[in-house]
């Protein structure tokens, strides 16, 4: 009997009992590869020494300091370094539990940019359907996930949405990739106008979707366009990058790959790689600037904001990826699992589409190759993918309503920075036996 309120009621889940590299061990001592990070969050993978050296060096100096009496040196190094590395415009830090925390935090800085700017009237969101921006409420309300939101839909806040950039299902045939991104980012113009542009204060989306829709990039040109069409009408660009940044994508910011600088990015899972909670919203100069010379502070907070055990194992992680030279790793590894998955899965008749960027890959499963016609979603298809790689030792993070919160199921993989050759080539092997067992 657990007295855990679990995410499945009734499922009986192993215990874990440990992890070392790539790998978590059961408490009856059996391995899984953990190709997905968990939640695209363990970059590091699991037991990392040096991470673990510095959580308990912090320990023995502070555990705790609540930032309305004092600030604390790992808060101030992690943001120092998260700044210098940042996309241009970016000046300040601002840190938090987790992602939704940090797209939560993002939003009220939006619309206090513009109160403070004199610009009330602006307080319409725009964002993507089959988009994921976190759990609590006005991120709920921001996201385009249908099946997430419907319980909850009178307690949310009016947004609107437009299609996502998602070339497998809205891309016309003939249609060149260039010419459906600058169409599909039109549709953000089109919004824009018709709510009324002195009415929209921002435009959020993730570089590559994530957790609803299984590692979907951007056409190319869609997020530079998406760029000018909020710059012309005064609107804040605000990209979530808590599952596919800090490295996942084989750049520290997976906006880099599309040429944009956002005015408010947000970051958490790989931030800290699971060693502690955290996440971050990094902001632009001149929406610090409207808070400083307005009213000289930004009307929010938590408890545990800039905690130090959390800020000491981020910095940590960082330190690591750099050190180890592991984006190079991301890049490599990314371009030989992406390989060993084409070499696998390029010609199965239920897998529609191969997709994503660095460690950052989804396949799309489907009923039928050549229509792309979805499985039943009372099939479940993506949970039977889940349940027989994990008898196979294999953790992967699939998940359902893909193509529009209902219908479409997808497997994301997200494997640790430090994976190799071999770890890819297992990964691949275990998938490929699963997906066959789960559509049979």
């Amino acid at each position: 009997m657990t007295h855990i309120l679990h995410r499945q009621i009734n499922a009986v889940l192993p215990v874990a009992a440990g992890g070392q590299g790539i790998e978590l061990f059961d408490r009856e001592g059996k391995a899984y590869i953990d190709a997905s990070g968990g939640a695209a969050v363990s970059c590091l993978g699991h037991g990392h020494p040096d991470v673990i050296a510095a959580l308990k060096a912090q320990a023995d100096r502070l555990a705790y300091a609540h930032t309305s009496f004092l600030t604390n040196e790992p808060a101030e190094q992690l943001a120092d370094r998260l700044v210098a590395g940042a996309p241009q415009g970016i000046s300040h830090v601002y840190f938090v539990s987790g992602g939704s925390e940090a797209n939560e935090a993002a939003l009220k800085m939006a619309r206090q940019y513009f109160v403070e700017k004199g610009e009330p009237q602006r307080r319409n969101i725009i964002a993507r359907r089959q988009s994921y921006h976190g759990n609590t409420l006005g991120t709920l309300a921001t996201g385009g996930n249908a099946w997430r939101r419907a319980p909850f839909g009178p307690l949310l806040i009016d947004t609107h949405h437009i299609d996502p950039c998602y070339a497998y299902r809205h891309q016309a045939p003939g249609e060149s990739e260039e010419a459906y991104g600058l169409r599909a980012a039109q549709a953000l113009e089109d919004k824009i106008l018709e709510l009324g542009p002195e009415t929209v204060m921002a435009f959020v989306a993730e570089p590559v979707v994530g957790a609803t829709a299984g590692a979907v990039p951007a056409a190319a040109g869609y997020f530079r366009r998406i760029r000018e069409i909020c710059d012309r009408h005064g609107v804040l660009l605000l990209l979530d990058e808590v599952m596919c940044g800090m490295g996942r994508t084989g750049t520290m910011h997976a906006c880099e790959q599309d040429g944009v600088a956002p005015d408010l990015m947000t970051v958490a899972k790989g931030l800290g790689g699971g060693y502690q909670p955290i996440g971050a919203v990094l902001l632009g100069r001149h929406i610090f600037d409207a808070f400083a010379g307005g009213s000289g502070l930004f009307q929010h907070g938590h408890t545990y904001i800039c905690h130090p055990m959390a800020c000491a194992a981020a910095l940590s992680v960082q330190e690591v990826i750099e050190r180890d030279g592991l984006l190079a790793n991301v890049r490599a590894m990314g371009a030989h699992l992406r390989g060993r998955l084409d070499a696998c899965f390029g010609n199965h008749a239920h897998v529609g589409d191969i997709r994503g960027r660095g460690l950052f890959l989804g396949l799309e499963l489907v009923e039928d190759r050549s229509s792309k016609e979805p499985f039943d979603p009372a099939r479940k298809v993506h949970a039977r993918v889940k349940k027989e790689a994990m008898a196979r030792g294999l953790m992967v993070y699939p998940a359902g309503g893909t193509i529009d919160g209902a219908r479409g199921d997808h497997v994301l993989l997200a494997p640790p920075f430090i994976l190799d050759a071999a770890g890819a080539d297992a990964i691949v092997e275990r998938l490929g036996e699963a997906v066959d067992a789960a559509v049979r």
